[in-house]
């Protein structure tokens, strides 16, 4: 039995009740944002005569509904070539930046080299310099390698290890005992099998963990498609939605329900991964 369990009821139950007030104000902007999603405009904004003052609680449920505002908007909104743009930058960027750091971290956990340390902890330092810093470099040597306008910046960077992944897997590594990886390679196996044979299987939650993490990234990024795309065709969800603000933004309505679609996933993506994301943070680390 866990601690938790041991615990007496009341306690438990206070403590859910501290953790569902703390967690109030962080869905107030996602209520507000699926309340206007079922709204016409003039549900959304108040009469001059009355002022926002007057909103109150009943002002968030609307009446009536506006269901057609989600097929509208989709119609509305090239949502499907959006979409398509971003699942595909996703399942890319994800593949690349989990095998390339898996790879990374076996060498920095698993095998022994001269100024290892050293370069682990340069490795590290790079989490420190702030991306602006670097923005305007990297967008000139792209710009220099023509793949401005393509999704070559987006996708490629990724297949080169992601410092943060890297330091979980390392530590994951570490706790899975030398005595399996040494047995291996008495019977014969090099690193590359070891890796792929051994390692990769008993990595699965801090390798399911940092997917986790790079799909929702990606998913979320704005910055990188603002900067590097300049072709509708080739946009993602976060920054066609941006673009839909800033060529329609009296749609309010459609514009937050695009954003409900957009967010969707992801919130259902985080539950349905939980139990594994959870298992993968807590366990790094862990002997």
């Amino acid at each position: 039995m866990s601690d938790a369990l041991r615990r007496p009821a009341w306690i438990r139950l206070l403590s859910h009740t501290v953790l569902i007030l703390l967690a109030i104000p962080c869905l107030l902007p996602l209520v507000w944002m699926i309340s206007t999603s079922l709204k016409t405009d003039a549900q959304i904004f108040p009469a001059p005569s009355e002022g926002f003052s007057a909103i109150g609680l009943k002002d968030i449920v609307p009446n009536p509904v506006q269901w057609r505002n989600y097929p509208d908007a989709l119609r509305f909104v090239p949502f499907g070539t959006y979409l398509q743009n971003t699942l595909m930058l996703c399942l890319v960027t994800t593949v690349g930046a989990v095998l390339s750091s898996a790879v990374v971290a076996y060498g920095f956990a698993r095998t022994r080299f001269r100024g290892r340390k050293i370069l682990f902890i340069a490795m590290l330092s790079t989490l420190m310099l702030p991306p602006q810093v670097t923005m305007i470099p990297t967008f000139i040597l792209y710009k220099y390698l023509g793949w401005y306008g393509t999704c070559l910046p987006l996708t490629v960077p990724s297949f080169m290890g992601a410092p943060f992944f890297v330091f979980l897997m390392v530590q994951f590594f570490r706790t899975i005992p030398r005595e399996l990886t040494e047995a291996a390679r008495i019977d014969g196996c090099g690193d590359i099998r070891i890796f792929a044979t051994m390692i990769i299987p008993l990595a699965v939650p801090v390798l399911a963990t940092c997917a986790l993490f790079q799909f929702i990234g990606t998913w979320n990024d704005f910055l990188g498609p603002l900067i590097y795309l300049n072709s509708p065709d080739k946009y993602t969800l976060a920054y066609g939605l941006q673009q839909f603000l800033g060529s329609h933004g009296s749609k309010w309505a459609y514009l937050m329900a695009g954003a409900t679609v957009f967010t969707v996933p992801i919130i259902a993506l985080f539950f349905l991964a939980q139990k594994t994301f959870i298992q993968g943070i807590a366990t790094t680390g862990g002997k």
